[in-house]
């Protein structure tokens, strides 16, 4: 039954004219609300109205608890994508611990020439290089500080985009890996004008976060998280300009000490003869490979490979990544850590147990997981047995666990991690890969596991 709230939402986004994004995910999203993706959490309870009173108070609404029509017109703005109260990668007074960054523009909108585009990322940068003393260099190296990108839906860091309005870019905050990327939603239309979204505006608000500030709840500050399509010639309030001045003022160094980076980085050699993995996801357009704490991320339509310790892009994930795998029509990433399962945007859920899969209680752990698109099954492998779980029913298949052996001819010894493409599983087994075509249950191909690494 849907609840009346539901019903007037839903009548006053379809008067106004807007898509309507459900009031739970907008606080799941924004506010850190704890949602359950089975139950769906009632507006009478405690948690849900303390975060609509939260999200009221931020954006100065009278903090009633009560999803009101000015509420719920915020709700339906089009918005930055970082939460307001938790950064999802990075907290306030994280900083570049250098005075020159470089930027790199990947994928191109479809909207604007690419001279526009470099000429409005290059002055959006220059809005922050004026206020901070800090210098900015475009480069094409795949190892550029901060990378530009249009991208859509999925697209390989866990917070797919949701289509036109909603969510129009968001960036990750100082560090190494994904830290200052800033993603925008190809689905909006980009303008340097006022038709649309205007570029300038929107990526000046983003390189703010990749520099390390948070939203702000000054309407009149550029780091206010909701679009405003007219700003004066000076796009900085003095807000902002205190703040990344603060920043950003010199660090004062103890000259009897050595100095120390401030985010060392401790390279895998990634060729070794021995590599192997622990977990494998492709996740949008993007392929994940954990191994121990330590994470590469390979752009399927790009050479380049992003890597680091896990927590540089996850930064609540501490733990070592057992297994993991993608489901693309819910853009739900899971990932298993001993008995423990991550989901959703798992930077912000709390870990359950496998149990939560319908295991029995005495399994504790698995060697690997494959999710298959085709039919929206997700095969958990253990030892020398496999489950399958139904997605659609949220059960596990009748007649399992089964032999792997059986099932997948070929594939005789524990399996690391595995992965499913174009009809194919990929199996890692140690420093090989099988590829199993799993329409005619044969094995096809060999090669070795840091082959996917460009080794």
């Amino acid at each position: 039954m849907v609840e009346p709230v539901d019903f007037f939402f839903c009548l006053y986004c379809f008067i106004k004219g807007v898509s309507s994004i459900c009031p739970q995910d907008y606080l799941h999203q924004y506010y850190n609300l704890e949602n359950d993706h089975l139950v769906r959490m009632k507006r009478s309870e405690p948690s849900f109205i303390s975060k609509v009173k939260e999200m009221q108070f931020f954006f100065g609404l009278n903090s009633t608890g009560v999803l009101d029509p000015e509420t719920l017109q915020v709700m339906q703005s089009p918005r930055c994508g970082v939460p307001d109260v938790e950064e999802y990668s990075h907290i306030q007074g994280t900083r570049w611990n250098k005075n020159v960054l470089t930027y790199r523009i990947g994928r191109y909108t479809r909207d604007l020439r690419h001279s526009v585009v470099d000429s409005l990322i290059e002055s959006a940068f220059s809005v922050w290089a004026r206020a901070s003393g800090l210098t900015f260099v475009r480069t094409n190296s795949h190892n550029a500080d901060i990378m530009v990108e249009f991208v859509t839906y999925a697209h390989g860091d866990f917070y797919p985009f949701d289509g036109p309005r909603g969510t129009l870019a968001h960036a990750f905050g100082p560090g190494m890996g994904t830290g200052g990327d800033t993603h925008f939603d190809d689905d909006e239309r980009w303008s340097a004008g006022a038709a649309g979204y205007n570029l300038l505006v929107v990526a000046a608000h983003e390189f703010g976060h990749a520099l390390g500030l948070r939203h702000s709840r000054n309407p009149e500050s550029l780091m206010y998280p909701t679009y405003k399509a007219f700003r004066p010639a000076n796009l900085l309030s003095r807000e902002d300009v205190a703040n990344i001045k603060a920043l950003y003022t010199p660090l004062k160094v103890n000259r009897n000490l050595p100095l120390r980076p401030l985010m060392p980085r401790l390279m895998q050699d990634k060729c070794a003869p021995d590599m192997t993995f622990d977990a494998i996801a492709t996740l949008g357009n993007a392929t994940f490979f954990f191994r121990d704490k330590y994470l590469w991320i390979k752009h399927n339509a790009q050479s380049d490979i992003k890597e680091g310790p896990i927590s540089n892009f996850m930064p609540m994930i501490e733990t070592r990544i057992d297994a993991a795998f993608w489901i693309p029509r819910r853009s739900t990433a899971y990932l298993i850590h001993g008995s423990y399962v991550s989901l959703g945007s798992v930077v912000r859920e709390k870990p359950r147990s496998l149990s939560f899969f319908g295991f029995p209680a005495w399994v504790q752990d698995v060697d690997a997981t494959v999710h298959i698109v085709k039919t929206r099954r997700t095969l958990f492998f253990m030892n020398d047995i496999y489950w399958s779980y139904n997605e659609n029913r949220k059960v596990m298949d009748f007649g399992y666990p089964r032999s792997i052996s059986d099932d997948f001819p070929g594939v005789n010894t524990t399996i690391n991690a595995a992965f499913y493409k174009r009809n194919f599983i990929y199996f890692f087994l140690g420093p090989q890969v099988y590829k199993f075509d799993y329409t005619h249950k044969s094995i096809v191909g060999v090669e070795t596991a840091n082959a996917w690494l460009g080794c």
